[in-house]
C-alpha cells in the first residue's frame, strides 16, 4: 500500500465480481473509501464479504437513467467514478446475428457509462476522474466480434470526447485483452481453460491476464493527474502479436 487514494473516495459501477471487484479491492488497499455497486443486492453483499467488510454497497439498475440520476443525486461528493459493468459477450458471426437482440449489447457497456458520466461529473470533486472500460477488439476484432468491437470502439470515442468536455474532470479507459474472469463463465470449464491457455502461450508475456493485472490500469489512472482522454491498453502484448 502507497496510500496513493488517500482519504479519497470512490465509486465502482459493476463491481460485483471480476475486474470492478478487484479494482474496488486495490483502491481500499491505496486507502480510498470505497462504495461498490451492482444490480443485485445479492452479489453486493458477497462483494463485501470478500472485501472484508470495509467498503459499502448499493444496488442499482444500469438500464433505468433516472435511477441512475437518483443515486448520484444521494451519493454525496466523490472523488473517482469507475465503470466496469457489463454483460455475457455476443459473439457470432453477422450473417446470424438477431439485429434487435444485438442492440442490448451496448445497454449496459454503452448507455449505461454514458448515463453514469451524464449524472455523476457534477458530484466530482476537483482533481478527479472518471474511467471507463473498453477492450482490445475495438483495435484488432476476431471473427464473430462485430458487435464486441462496435461497443469497444464506441467506448473508446466516448472517452476522448468527454475528456474535452469535461475538462479539467479526467477521463481516461481501460482497455483488456482476454482476461480470466466470469465474463467467460459461459463457456464450458474445459472449454474454457483450453482457451485461456491457448491464448497465453501465443502471449508475448505467456498468459492471459487476472483481474488484478488489469485493476493496476484503473489505479494508475485515479491516480494519475496528467492523463486524460487516454485508452490504457493491459493486453499482455496481444496488439503486438
Amino acid at each position: 500500500m502507497s496510500g496513493r487514494l488517500l482519504g479519497q473516495r470512490v465509486i465502482v459501477l459493476g463491481a460485483s465480481s471480476g475486474i470492478g471487484l478487484a479494482v474496488a479491492r486495490e483502491a481500499l488497499r491505496e486507502g480510498a473509501e470505497v462504495l461498490v455497486v451492482s444490480s443485485q443486492i445479492s452479489r453486493i453483499e458477497k462483494a463485501l464479504e470478500h472485501l472484508g467488510g470495509k467498503a459499502q454497497g448499493c444496488a442499482l439498475d444500469l438500464l433505468d437513467e433516472r435511477a441512475i440520476e437518483r443515486f448520484f443525486a444521494t451519493a454525496g461528493a466523490f472523488d473517482h467514478l469507475v465503470y466496469t459493468a457489463g454483460d455475457a459477450l455476443q459473439i457470432g458471426a453477422l450473417s446470424g446475428t438477431d439485429l434487435t437482440a444485438a442492440r442490448s449489447a451496448f445497454d449496459v457497456r454503452y448507455w449505461g457509462a454514458l448515463a453514469a458520466a451524464k449524472h455523476g461529473a457534477r458530484h466530482i470533486r476537483s482533481g478527479g476522474s472518471i474511467t471507463f472500460t473498453t477492450g482490445i477488439a475495438a483495435m484488432r476484432p476476431q471473427s464473430g466480434w462485430v458487435l464486441g468491437a462496435s461497443v469497444c470502439g464506441a467506448m473508446e470515442a466516448l472517452t476522448r470526447a468527454l475528456a474535452v468536455e469535461l475538462a479539467p474532470l479526467r477521463v481516461n479507459a481501460v482497455s483488456p485483452g482476454v482476461t480470466a474472469t466470469n465474463l467467460w463463465a459461459d463457456m464450458p470449464q474445459v472449454q474454457r481453460q483450453q482457451m485461456f491457455d491457448d491464448v497465453g502461450d501465443a502471449l508475448l508475456v505467456g498468459r492471459v491476464g487476472s483481474a488484478e493485472d488489469i485493476a493496476a490500469a484503473y489505479l494508475f489512472l485515479m491516480s494519475s493527474g496528467f492523463a486524460t482522454g487516454q485508452t490504457h491498453i493491459v493486453d499482455g502484448g496481444a496488439l503486438l502479436i
